[in-house]
């Protein structure tokens, strides 16, 4: 147990040396992140569409 202990303050003592992003910043990545999943869920939904397309057409 004496370990848990000694480890969980350690990672206390790291978290305070993280550097955590300003707010514009977050703002910033978050957008970023959220547009590129939208744009791979249309990319992959057209390629999966065309795909499909094509195997319809073989007899």
């Amino acid at each position: 147990m004496n370990r848990v202990g000694k480890f969980l303050r350690d990672v206390g003592r790291e978290m305070k040396k993280v550097s955590w992003p300003k707010r514009n910043e977050l703002v910033r990545y978050t957008i970023t992140v959220v547009s590129t999943v939208i744009f791979m869920t249309v990319f992959f939904a057209v390629v999966d569409y065309g795909i499909s397309s094509l195997i319809r057409l073989i007899p």
